[in-house]
């Protein structure tokens, strides 16, 4: 593979799935806040939730097509980032990966071992556990904590891209933009 065959930005596939789960983490987010908000037993604030558990469930059912699509070479990173950066990089998408995959578990097992059904465009997912209440508590707290952290691992995730682009002038950020396939120009 000579230099100019290698590519510069993901492919519209990695592209598009990036963009996707930050709609749905900020659907996700936004449904938990605003039932917050609303008085307990409504079917505004039922709706919200419920709304929150579909946002959640895609992001499980997508994770997977994207860590398929981590199989495939990424573009590089221009000028190369120093090892330690390239490691809390890696430290940092997988945490994004845990919560993406935990998170929505661990919601599933709330509702399950609390007796609830887990509905998903329609269909409603099979309950692989018995009945616990003491114990429903406590993957709920597991639940809330994790998707808590997400604050953090998003707003660092998105800081650190614009920090590339803005103050180091490299193409992290440039590689997972929708557009036009032209690198920033220095």
């Amino acid at each position: 593979m000579t230099r100019d065959s290698i590519a510069h930005r993901y492919g519209k596939l990695s592209i598009t799935l990036h963009w996707l789960m930050l709609a749905l983490f900020v659907g996700v987010y936004a449904c938990i806040e605003i039932k917050g908000l609303l008085p307990r037993g409504s079917s505004a604030k039922s709706l919200f939730l419920g709304l929150h558990g579909l946002f959640g469930a895609s992001i499980f059912v997508l994770v997977w097509v994207r860590l398929l699509g981590r199989l495939t070479p990424r573009p590089p990173i221009t000028p190369a980032l120093p090892i330690w950066q390239a490691g809390v990089s890696h430290l940092m998408h997988l945490a994004l990966y845990v919560l993406m995959i935990v998170t929505p578990v661990l919601g599933w097992l709330t509702l399950a071992v609390a007796g609830k059904p887990m509905p998903y465009f329609g269909f409603a997912l099979f309950s692989p556990v018995v009945i616990d209440p003491d114990l429903a508590k406590q993957i709920k707290y597991w639940h809330e904590l994790l998707g808590s952290t997400g604050y953090w691992l998003i707003g660092l995730h998105a800081a650190a891209g614009l920090f590339h682009h803005y103050w180091v002038r490299d193409n992290t950020l440039v590689r997972m933009l929708p557009g036009r396939g032209t690198e920033r120009q220095r």
